[in-house]
């Protein structure tokens, strides 16, 4: 029996192969985030005391409550602004989930979505699973700026989705308040949606 997978041809991504590269030459990995420490005592303890406790159980479909009632806390207090934590927040285990769920929840088929790149590998796979059209716009070298000149000619009727990440991965570009004023213009009185990968 045959099984045709809706997974895109993504191959081998760059972060495997940059791992075996620092593994065979005894170098040190910038290429993914691993962390180079031990957990702490403290946080070994607490996740101990937690199961114990009964606390292992399926968590609510968003998120456990108390967690995003937190983070709602933290938004406030560091951009004061004001988020519902039961409609607004969704927490996940992790960024590339993150982005596959929001992509997933946004995008009809033929949906575009504009990517700048080099991109992070999960991207245009996520895009394309989710029945998406990826709009590639390479970032200008050597400060790795967004053209905003060639977003403004790419964006069309279709276009769902502006993708943007800063720091940008895997340049470390980040995003100026000019890149900011150019993106709201962009997509002022549009329905075009801004997924945002800040790590």
């Amino acid at each position: 029996m045959y099984i045709h997978s809706k997974l895109p041809n993504v191959g081998t991504n760059i972060f495997t192969t940059m791992s075996q590269l620092a593994v065979q030459y005894n170098a040190i990995n910038l290429g993914q985030g691993f962390p180079d420490f031990m957990m702490s005592e403290e946080l070994t303890s607490l996740v101990c005391k937690a199961m114990k406790d009964g606390f292992n159980q399926y968590a609510h479909m968003n998120g456990v409550p108390l967690l995003r009632q937190r983070i709602a806390e933290k938004v406030d207090k560091l951009y004061q602004t004001n988020i519902n934590p039961e409609t607004q927040i969704t927490v996940t285990p992790g960024g590339t989930y993150a982005i596959y769920t929001a992509l997933a929840t946004v995008l009809q088929p033929g949906d575009e979505v504009i990517v700048f790149e080099p991109a992070y590998d999960s991207y245009i796979p996520n895009i394309e699973i989710n029945g998406g059209v990826a709009v590639r716009i390479p970032l200008q070298y050597p400060n790795y700026s967004i053209p905003w000149d060639i977003v403004r000619a790419k964006v069309s009727a279709k276009t769902r989705v502006i993708m943007i990440n800063s720091p940008h991965n895997p340049t470390g570009s980040v995003l100026s308040e000019n890149d900011i004023a150019e993106l709201k213009q962009i997509v002022a009185n549009t329905n075009i949606l801004i997924l945002s990968d800040e790590v």
